[in-house]
């Protein structure tokens, strides 16, 4: 007798399959579920998200005048917030309506009033003037009428952190005779309505006019500063200090980009003075003679490279090898260099003449007994004239010997095959090439920032390389790829580089314009000709309202970009930096009558005291 009946099998069970497709479905995330929190609490004053804790507040009312700006503190608030302004139209005919009969209630209390004998009420007065007043804007479609509703999320760890922000905002605010007031029992919809969804769940709104409702737009600029650093100019949005330290960035070069004239030469002095003060070095490539005075003042050293100067640079002077660094790769990094620099000096090398001269520099360097087992800091460098003996002796180097000539014993034989006499080792050094002929600058930039280069890995120091009008290197494809590696390789030797151009389409036409840009941490876009904004524009992704800032700019105005942030700016220096810094020829002449009758007058002293 079976008691629970019959026994089923597998066969009797109806099991419905399950397909693959249904296996991956189960397991597919929708977009909420990533970007939701671990957990969600709703209270009557915030909301719990996870970890944080937001609160909604929304303006309830406002003063009878705005003024430009009032909203500004807010949006310059150095918290975690979000902020939204849903704006309503209302239509103009239905206003009107209500107007009318507003304007008749108000101008029947006014006659009332007088009627009975009583004084003149100016608050009645004052509302039927200003209803009169907005009814005959509207009427002339000069002004519309809004429904705004403006809501503030603020975000905090503790409860005690909210109320220390809710405080500050309420006192802000209130100051300028706008008042908020938290969502109760509707922080959820206050908390959505600030979610990027175009969604007013509060509908808490006040009637503004066209004039007092722009003052409500956030135009304004967040402050771009850090908690150190050195002052580089004035937020001209909101008066506020720009304040960074190019050493505390990712990454410490820079780019300056202006039109002549603009003040690119001077912000960068000011810079370079105020660095002075945190222990850090500055070697200047100078090309127009402007640093001297600034290289006087701070006690540093100015080098005049020419034909005719009494300072030189060899450029088969080999570094000396850092102690993760082989002398065999130094040697041969070196030799890649020297090829660099002749292809410059040659106007190009064919594949043939590139090989030709590989091998003579190798020879040359054999030729003083130099290989990767000698002791780069006790050997004596060959000289240029060396390079062409050994050069002259090689199969197919006649051309290669007839163009080299000029640097050795032609017109240009004073520059290069001389041995070096520049030391470096000041806070502040200027390498000025204004006598170097037009045909070498080039080559001199070249000379001189792969000396330096030399220079800054053999000792570790914080140090700033300035290049003043740097489109002179990126017009030769090989001095804009050693530049493009010195910006690359730079902050592993602890070296800033600063590179200025008022050229910016020789700069940007370059292969390597653009990886030097997105290699500088920091950016500084002074006033722009009508010639270069479209490229500037398209290069830093400007708006067409930058874009005219920057058209329109004075003098020292312009943008800066620190990493992602930027701003519009004003530099600005003291009287004694001003002094140290100008470039205005009418300054300068000023300057130096002032010191040679201030000599005169001491001489006139010295004798009377006689």
């Amino acid at each position: 007798m079976a008691l629970f009946g019959k026994k089923k099998t597998n066969k009797d069970i109806n099991i419905a399959p399950i397909l693959p497709k249904e296996i991956y479905q189960s397991a597919v995330l929708d977009l909420k579920d990533v970007i939701a929190p671990s957990a969600l609490e709703i209270k009557p004053k915030e909301l719990h998200l996870g970890e944080k804790i937001v609160r909604t507040f929304f303006i309830i009312s406002y003063p009878k005048f705005l003024s430009d700006n009032w909203f500004s503190p807010i949006v310059n608030l150095d918290k975690e917030f979000d902020v939204s302004i849903f704006i309503h139209p209302v239509d103009t005919q239905a206003v009107l309506r209500k107007f009318q009969k507003k304007v008749a209630e108000v101008q029947s209390q006014i006659y009332d009033r007088e009627q009975k004998g009583m004084v003149r009420d100016p608050a009645l007065d004052s509302a039927y003037l200003n209803l009169e007043q907005l009814r005959d804007k509207l009427q002339q479609a000069t002004e519309r009428l809004f429904d705004v509703g403006i809501y503030i999320s603020v975000y905090g760890d503790s409860e005690k952190e909210l109320d220390k922000i809710e405080t500050e905002i309420r006192s802000v605010l209130e100051s300028k005779l706008v008042y908020v007031r938290p969502a109760l029992f509707q922080q959820e919809q206050g908390f959505k309505s600030n979610l990027p969804l175009n969604k007013d769940l509060l509908q808490v709104h006040s009637k503004l006019n066209s004039e007092p409702l722009a003052s409500v737009f956030p135009f304004v600029s967040f402050n771009l500063t850090s908690n150190q650093g050195i002052l580089h100019g004035i937020n001209r949005h909101n008066s506020s200090l720009i304040l960074f330290d190019r050493f505390s960035l990712p990454n410490y070069n820079s780019v300056t980009f202006a039109a002549s004239g603009s003040g690119k030469s001077y912000a960068i002095k000011l810079e370079i003075l105020r660095t002075l003060m945190f222990d850090t070095e500055v070697i200047i490539i100078d090309p127009e003679r402007e640093y001297e005075y600034l290289a006087e003042a701070t006690g540093g050293r100015y080098f005049n490279i020419a034909l005719t100067s009494e300072h030189h640079i060899n450029p088969f002077d080999l570094p000396a090898p850092r102690p993760d660094e082989s002398r065999a790769n130094v040697l041969r990094s070196h030799i890649v260099s020297i090829v660099g620099l002749i292809r410059i000096m040659l106007g190009g090398l064919t594949p043939e003449e590139d090989a030709i001269i590989d091998r003579a520099i190798t020879e040359t360097y054999a030729l003083k007994d130099i290989s990767p087992e000698s002791n780069f800091e006790d050997i004596e460098p060959p000289l240029l004239s060396d390079f062409e003996l050994v050069l002259a002796g090689l199969e197919g180097s006649e051309s290669l010997v007839q163009r080299l000539s000029k640097y050795t014993t032609g017109t240009w034989s004073g520059f290069l095959n001389k041995p070096s006499n520049v030391d470096i080792n000041r806070k502040v050094v200027v390498f000025s090439i204004r006598d170097m002929e037009d045909e070498l600058r080039s080559v001199a930039m070249y000379l001189i920032t792969q000396f330096i280069w030399n220079s800054v890995r053999r000792n570790l120091k914080k140090r700033l390389l300035v290049i003043d009008e740097a489109w002179t290197m990126m017009k030769s494809e090989d001095a804009a790829s050693f530049l493009f590696g010195m910006a690359k390789r730079g902050r592993k030797y602890y070296l800033g580089l600063a590179t200025i151009t008022q050229d910016v389409n020789d700069f940007l036409r370059s292969p390597y314009g653009v990886p030097i840009i997105t290699n500088s941490s920091m950016q500084l876009l002074l006033k722009q000709s009508p010639t270069t904004i479209e490229i500037v524009q398209e290069t830093f992704n400007l708006t067409d309202e930058e874009k005219y800032l920057l058209m329109e700019a004075q003098v020292g105005e312009g943008m800066f970009f620190a990493g992602t942030k930027h701003a519009a700016v004003k530099i600005i220096a003291s009287y004694t930096e001003d002094q140290i810094i100008t470039s205005d020829p009418s300054q300068i002449l000023a300057i130096k009558q002032a010191k040679q009758d201030l000599e005169l007058f001491g001489d006139q002293t010295n004798s009377k005291n006689f």
